[in-house]
């Protein structure tokens, strides 16, 4: 069975600005995708390394207008469907919806299965790339399937205490990746996804306070996080090992990735606010709108 996938963003740029960067081919192939071609209204395809099924374009551009983006994407013989919906909140903000067909749960959950199963992470870390993109911030690795390697960095101004603190603290960790997180700081204590009541929690392996937590994760590998200083500011170190190279945990390392791009804004931004919304940002203005 499959489930319609929806996320909700506010980014920080114009309608106009956003929209050139979902469909200029320049822009798409610095937060997208290796390659990626473009010519409205009748082609719209990216590819490469960075894309599920990346070894061709497999998209059909079905629709497109000032505030809306739809393709069909093959993925695993089956056409699914995307869509971005845009609409401004102001002069310099964005409420972005995307919303994909064809999405199982329960194949992300486990690993098994479609490739379809990484499309809810993908689409989580290509969004909090995009963000990145228009606030002019490097961005987070994306996720090579072509390749088992899980390493990547991230350099955050703060520092390495504060850093670890965000990382290791139940309501901090909790706050910045947008799902409840239940952490033990110790050498054998849980870590919860979904808090300590969720029922499943991974096990703290190795810990060396203020510099580097590693968590075993059961099938899909060993997550370790090593801070060090870098020219005043701290460089966090994220890998993934350990799993089954045959079947790479994709969907698991690209959430993984895409919440660190939260902790960095959570750290660095006085007036923090996440990208991400609980419900649809469109959904009031088009009651108001029914109504009237």
């Amino acid at each position: 069975m499959t489930d319609p996938m929806t996320l909700h963003a506010r980014l920080a740029a114009p309608v106009e600005a956003v929209r050139r960067a979902l469909t200029d081919p320049a822009e798409l192939r610095v937060w997208l995708a290796e390659h990626a071609e473009v010519e409205l209204p009748r082609r719209y395809e990216f590819w490469g390394r960075y894309t599920p099924e990346g070894d061709a374009p497999h998209q059909r551009l079905l629709h497109v207008d000032d505030e809306t983006l739809r393709f069909a994407w093959t993925l695993d013989g089956v056409e699914t469907t995307t869509e971005f919906r845009l609409r401004a909140e102001g002069p310099a903000t964005t409420l972005l919806t995307l919303s994909q067909s064809h999405f199982n749960f329960e194949e992300a959950v486990s690993g098994t299965g479609s490739i379809r199963g990484v499309l809810q992470t993908y689409w989580g870390l290509s969004v909090a790339n995009l963000a990145a993109h228009l606030e002019g911030r490097t961005l987070l690795p994306k996720v090579d399937f072509t390749s088992s390697e899980m390493r990547g960095e991230l350099l955050i101004d703060a520092p390495m205490a504060r850093v670890y603190e965000a990382l290791t603290d139940s309501e901090q960790a909790s706050a910045w990746f947008g799902y409840p997180i239940g952490i033990e700081p110790w050498v054998g204590g849980r870590y919860a996804m979904g808090g300590f009541d969720a029922g499943f929690a991974a096990k703290v392996v190795d810990l060396d306070p203020g510099r580097k937590i590693t968590v075993d994760w059961g099938p899909t590998g060993v997550s370790t996080w090593e801070l060090a200083q870098s020219e005043g500011k701290t460089k966090l170190t994220f890998v993934q090992s350990g799993f089954d190279e045959s079947n790479p945990p994709y969907a698991a390392w690209a959430g993984s990735v895409s919440g660190l791009a939260e902790l960095r804004r959570y750290l660095e931004m006085a007036d923090w606010q996440p990208i991400w919304l609980a419900e649809d940002p469109n959904a009031e203005t088009e009651a108001v709108t029914t109504a009237g």
